[in-house]
């Protein structure tokens, strides 16, 4: 671990009788919302949350596991797959979704330069458009997909919300394949469904992505 990472690992404390203080001295350390948000999709091991946190030490990374374990906001759990020990959210850590989104839904300014040299991973997006999609329900059920660096996701929408899975084995009719700026320009309303449309290559109907997401 590099000396500016032991310093960021020494635990903290704001010292305010403020929620908001309270509440990043439990999560406001570098890393952890990420850590939360790879474990919003569900449990994962050590060598998966690794892989989906490029850039991060082993050391740093088991050191902000044990912050979070010790406050309460993630727990160990066996893999019944492998028989080996999975990490997961509490309860109380599922309640950082929220957090989460609305994190995500007030990037949407810093996301429209593209990726810009950063690291992408295609799973990142099912947090990131289930966010942006908050809040949106429509009576007649649709599903559509987005193949994006070769990963495909499924989104479905009814009248109790959104929907994002991850590698479905069935694919939807209507899938678009576009860069993941193009994806979220489209979730977030910053593109049209014609503008996202002639950005990407779409296989399928385009009204069903107008059914979703507006012209």
């Amino acid at each position: 671990m590099s000396t500016e990472e032991d310093k960021s690992a020494i635990k903290r404390s704001y010292g305010q009788y403020c929620g908001l203080a309270r509440a990043l001295d439990v999560v406001g350390n570098r890393w952890s919302l990420l850590i939360v948000r790879e474990l919003l999709g569900g449990p994962a091991r050590y060598g998966k949350l690794q892989a989906g946190l490029p850039g991060i030490s082993t050391n740093l990374l088991a050191e902000r596991l044990r912050e979070l374990e010790q406050s309460g906001v993630v727990q160990r759990q066996l893999d019944t797959d492998s028989n080996a020990i999975a990490y997961t959210l509490t309860a109380w850590g599922r309640e950082l979704r929220g957090a989460v989104t609305a994190l995500v839904n007030w990037s949407t300014p810093l996301m429209i330069a593209g990726p810009r040299g950063d690291s992408f991973q295609p799973h990142w997006l099912v947090v990131a458009l289930e966010s942006l999609m908050e809040g949106k329900r429509i009576e007649v059920p649709a599903t559509i997909g987005f193949e994006v660096d070769g990963m495909n996701l499924a989104v479905r929408v009814d009248e109790t919300g959104a929907r994002v899975a991850l590698e479905v084995d069935v694919q939807p009719e209507t899938v678009l394949r576009a860069e993941p700026m193009v994806v979220l320009g489209l979730a977030s309303g910053m593109l049209t469904t014609d503008q996202a449309i002639a950005a990407g290559e779409l296989r399928g109907e385009s009204q069903d992505l107008v059914a979703i997401f507006g012209p």
